[in-house]
């Protein structure tokens, strides 16, 4: 039997300016200025530039809107039409006015809290050089060869070229009389430069400098220093057993030596440009900087546009609006012209919107995982989720996890992807203490490296010396885990 009846539910609709505010939280820096572009292209209300004048029109002054709204009720061709009502100063008004009614706020924030606006910063590798070396006492002679250094970087982070050739392309394209002395020089001063081991001249000086500006000094990363200054040679063809004899150290002295090393990266520039997957570039969305142990934290200048309302259609609503005759033809032109001011409005304040939660959400990532941000140590991250950040930020879970997708961060240490700072927690029976994922993971690969090349660990082994460590974990996790880390399984690792 059919029966109708009549229920209340309670359901959240998101309107369209705030899904298409979340859309904008989820493009990259790379895509957004494709995204801004497309928007210039369809709205001519919308034009590239900063705001001169807060109030062009002196329409400000009033704030009641009933002193501007006129009622155009007009005949044309007989017919009689009711006319809506517009308020043309509220389209005149300059955007930077407006955000009490176009800012979609996705917090609790209180109003009046100061915003953090991005500031302007370089987005390419070279530019990262060169910001790092107007921080050098260097007089007007040395900069122009210090230029010359960084210019010749490749995107590896490895200065490939011969001193020579430099030292005769500045005296012949620059006529600075230079020798390959004092280049040198200058090169160690750029080698001093974040990333570590950049304008590095091979392979074993890119370790080598990575390795010396390791603020732990303990006994794998003397040893590794060793190993790489004396017997390169020997570690490249993995001839362990020569090594051991000649530096008259054990086994387990070796396998933390190569640990350490295995952490290094030997393309240094590449951490800042090139994507893991091989093609295109990686634009950092964030800057994270160590100032004598403080953070601080800048965005991509990219993120921050400036945009504003075209003059052109300011122009037209103020001729339209003072125009005597307001009959339908006009009306329509009032209303199209408003329909373009309202829709660049919020993409302006959708923009600024998406610049001050990117800020937030990276700010407090960065705060909770301070401890990386200055050691770069990934065995001090903490287990983190979503939610952590979501509820220190009072955002929705989706705004977080939309600001994490495609997002990179560049730091002394390297570039990472949001993502990469995500991870769920283990407890370790041992001590009763959670660890990150990430955490397990490392001492998978520490197991691994010091492994018997010639009898290879399994995973069943794998498993059991994780639950002597007080990780209990399944095989199939611990496999997971593995092939996460791109390590193959055991019979794929064994020498031959």
């Amino acid at each position: 039997m059919l029966k109708q009846t009549q229920s209340q539910k309670l359901s959240q609709k998101l309107s369209p300016q705030q899904i298409q505010l979340m859309k904008l939280l989820q493009v990259a820096t790379a895509n957004l200025e494709e995204r801004i572009k497309d928007e210039l292209e369809s709205n001519p209300a919308l034009d590239v530039g900063s705001e001169t004048e807060a109030d062009p029109y002196g329409l400000n002054e009033h704030d009641d809107k009933s002193e501007r709204t006129e009622e155009m009720d007009e005949r044309q061709d007989g017919d009689s039409d009711d006319f809506e009502l517009v308020d043309v100063s509220d389209y005149l008004r300059d955007e930077n006015d407006s955000h009490g009614d176009y800012y979609l706020n996705d917090s609790n924030d209180d109003d009046d809290e100061p915003k953090t606006n991005p500031l302007k910063v370089e987005s390419t590798f070279s530019d990262y050089l060169f910001a790092q070396l107007s921080m050098l006492d260097l007089d007007e002679h040395r900069t122009e060869i210090a230029v010359q250094v960084i210019g010749s970087i490749d995107d590896d982070g490895y200065l490939r070229r011969d001193p020579s050739s430099i030292v005769d392309d500045l005296a012949f394209n620059k006529g600075i009389i230079t020798d390959e002395k004092e280049l040198k020089k200058i090169i160690k001063e750029v080698q001093a430069f974040d990333p570590p081991g950049v304008a590095a001249r091979d392979l074993q000086e890119c370790l080598l400098l990575q390795l010396k500006r390791m603020k732990s000094k303990d006994a794998g990363v003397k040893t590794a220093i060793n190993i790489i200054t004396n017997f390169f040679d020997e570690f490249a063809k993995k001839h362990y057993e020569r090594i051991k004899l000649r530096m008259k150290i054990g086994e387990e002295e070796l396998r933390d030596a190569i640990a350490v090393v295995l952490k290094l990266t030997p393309r240094p520039g590449a951490a800042f440009s090139i994507s893991e997957k091989g093609g295109g570039y990686i634009i950092p969305d964030f800057f994270v900087f160590n100032n004598n142990g403080e953070l601080e934290l800048t965005l991509n200048s990219r993120n921050a546009p400036e945009l504003r309302i075209s003059e052109g259609y300011r122009d037209m609503l103020k001729t339209y609006d003072n125009n005597q005759k307001k009959n339908k033809a006009h009306r329509d032109a009032l209303v199209f012209i408003k329909q373009k001011i309202d829709s660049a409005k919020w993409f302006i304040d959708a923009i600024k919107q998406r610049q001050h939660t990117l800020l937030i959400t990276m700010d407090a990532i960065m705060q909770y995982q301070e401890e990386f941000f200055l050691t770069g140590d990934e065995g001090v991250l903490k287990p983190m989720i979503l939610k952590d950040i979501s509820d220190k930020i009072n955002m929705d879970l989706s705004t977080v996890s939309r600001v994490a997708s495609s997002k990179y961060v560049q730091t002394e240490y390297g570039t990472f992807s949001l993502k990469f700072f995500f991870s769920e927690a283990i407890l370790n029976e041992n001590n009763g203490e959670e660890v990150s994922t990430r955490e397990v993971k490392r001492i998978v690969t520490e197991i691994i490296a010091k492994e018997d090349k010639f009898n290879p660990i399994s995973d069943e082994r794998l498993m059991e010396l994780l639950s002597e460590q007080g990780y209990n974990l399944a095989r199939r996790t611990v496999a997971k885990y593995r092939e996460q880390l791109d390590i193959p399984v055991a019979r794929l690792r064994k020498h031959a």
